[in-house]
């Protein structure tokens, strides 16, 4: 039998309204190193994180810390532009809180793209001739979208030939 290496990571980002007046976004991650979970609670209509909090599990035990302590700053923080900048100034941008960085922004980029599915539902013409045309528009106006899932990933016929002017 050949030694051949494998590595497989899941990641899942799910969004519920619970209430007219709350919304919660969870982000969990899976791999051979690490397992990751970070919940927060968002309350409405102005988009502030309510709640933070999240486990980390590491392969490597000795960098597992409590993330009460680094999610804590997140409440009151409002979800809207430049949240990646706003998440590493508040948690920190050390590699240590490189996986939580990036599931706190998932979180906030799922409750942005929660908001985001009505617009394109109600904005979809009855009959469309260049559809490819039409999706790579949608995500050349509204860029969050972009890299957010398979459809409108870098290699995506749907995106092809375009290249964002901001990540």
């Amino acid at each position: 039998m050949n030694n051949i290496s494998f590595y497989s990571r899941n990641r899942r980002t799910d969004v519920n309204q619970i209430d007219d007046e709350t919304i919660i976004s969870s982000c969990r991650i899976n791999d051979p190193v690490i397992s990751a979970y970070v919940e927060i609670k968002v309350k409405l209509p102005d988009l502030e994180i309510k709640n933070a909090q999240g486990k980390i599990f590491w392969i490597d035990k000795k960098n597992e810390k409590k993330l009460a302590d680094s999610l804590g700053p997140l409440k009151d923080m409002r979800i809207g532009p430049g949240m990646l900048k706003i998440i590493k100034g508040t948690i920190g941008d050390s590699s240590d809180n490189k996986e939580l960085i990036y599931m706190v922004e998932e979180c906030c980029h799922g409750v942005i793209l929660f908001f985001t599915k009505d617009a394109l539902l109600a904005g979809m013409p009855d009959k469309i001739k260049d559809l490819k045309g039409y999706y790579r528009k949608m995500v050349k106006e509204n860029i969050r979208m972009y890299n957010r899932c398979a459809a409108f990933a870098p290699g995506s016929s749907l995106v092809e030939g375009f290249e964002p002017s901001e990540k």
